[in-house]
């Protein structure tokens, strides 16, 4: 345990950040536990370290209905993450993990699609609200690995990435997954199509459809991402848009 209140712990903790940016190159941190201590003692190692990125591990339950499974209004969970970033500066390099997407996309992609449009017809998770704080991910050394401790399906998880690696936020690729998996040429395309279009962390998505069997969004006018078993939906696709990858249930033009 470390008393992160106690000066002498913030002022050597911030000493051997500054140390790690400038003599061994590392630019950006990652908060282990961020919900275990107050986002104003992250906000000071922020500030005194001058990090060019800093990301958040704010891991709690989404809420669950008796069904149990996750209630369609998850604004409680994602505003949580919303509070961590705006208390540590939200004009700076803060962001936090997408625990929330990740959650519902979980979920979304064993047959209820339509859980990936919220109520006000936008992303369910942080993504809808703040999608340039948002760093998405499919699963990590927790959730998956040989941890297993709330993995995504595994054999949708290129569904998950054909959703964040089209969509606004910062998406986050698993180490696993792209070297232990064999996903590293569909996830190597679908990267290949963020960077070509010009995909950003606050690109516009407009949720064309979202019903049990299909996901359908288009993202800045320039990428159409498809998710489920439905085969039909070409009279949903605009003229000029071409298939560029595909996969398992998932498709983007």
């Amino acid at each position: 345990d470390i008393d992160h209140l106690n000066p002498r712990v913030q002022k050597e903790l911030v000493e051997w950040l500054n140390w790690l940016r400038t003599d061994v190159g590392f630019d950006g941190w990652r908060f282990d536990f961020a919900k275990g201590y107050s986002a104003d003692v992250a906000k000071i190692y922020v500030d005194r370290s001058e990090p060019s990125f800093a990301v958040a591990e704010i891991w709690t339950s989404l809420a669950y209905g008796g069904d149990g499974k996750p209630n369609l209004n998850q604004d409680p969970h994602r505003q949580e993450l919303v509070n961590w970033v705006n208390k540590v500066g939200g004009s700076g390099p803060a962001t936090t993990f997408d625990f929330t997407t990740k959650g519902i996309l979980n979920v979304a992609v064993e047959g209820e699609l339509w859980r990936l449009r919220g109520t006000d017809g936008k992303a369910p998770g942080m993504i809808g609200w703040w999608p340039a704080k948002a760093v998405t991910f499919v699963d990590n050394h927790d959730t998956g690995s040989t941890q297993h401790m709330w993995p995504f399906p595994s054999d949708r998880v290129m569904q998950g990435y054909a959703y964040i690696l089209t969509h606004p936020g910062t998406p986050c690729i698993f180490y696993d997954h792209f070297f232990d998996w064999g996903l590293k040429e569909e996830i190597d395309r679908l990267v290949s199509i963020r960077t070509r279009q010009g995909i950003h962390s606050e690109s516009k998505l407009q949720i064309m459809e979202a019903d049990a069997d299909l996901y359908l969004a288009e993202i800045d006018g320039k990428v159409i991402v498809k998710l489920g078993p439905r085969y039909d939906v070409g009279h949903l696709i605009p003229e000029g848009f071409k298939v560029v990858a595909h996969g398992n249930d998932y498709a983007v033009w």
